[in-house]
């Protein structure tokens, strides 16, 4: 009897975090932009890109991509939902931080961030 209890107990616990996961994967607003943008310092050269991706639930128009300086990819005209779309900077940009703006009303400014280099690793 119980071991019964203890099996149904971990089930339970296993039920609701598989609940959690996907109820935090399911989108909340109607229009939501995630934007990771990644810059690489290598000794040689630095790599850079820009990641976005429509996590709302209708589609965003007029998707601008501004590195700064007057550098901008050309709009995206439409993302639909779960849609993700990755750009390069082009050469010679400041690679400080990325500007993304979308209808109806979004704006997203972010810093690029850079990978964490460990001893050993390509690229250290």
């Amino acid at each position: 009897m119980r071991l019964a209890f203890v099996v149904a107990a971990a089930a339970g616990i296993v039920i609701v975090a598989l609940l959690a996961m996907f109820a935090s994967a399911i989108p909340t607003k109607d229009y939501d932009l995630k934007v990771d943008a990644l810059k690489d310092e290598q000794s040689l050269f630095t790599s850079a890109r820009v990641v976005v991706k429509n996590v709302g639930r209708l589609p965003l128009t007029e998707v601008l991509v501004d590195y700064g300086g007057g550098q901008k990819e050309p709009v995206i005209p439409l993302l639909k939902p779960g849609e993700t779309m990755n750009f390069s900077p082009p050469e010679g940009v400041q690679i400080n931080q990325v500007t993304v703006s979308a209808e109806p009303g979004i704006q997203i400014v972010q810093p690029y961030r850079t990978p964490i280099k460990l001893p050993g690793m390509i690229g250290s």
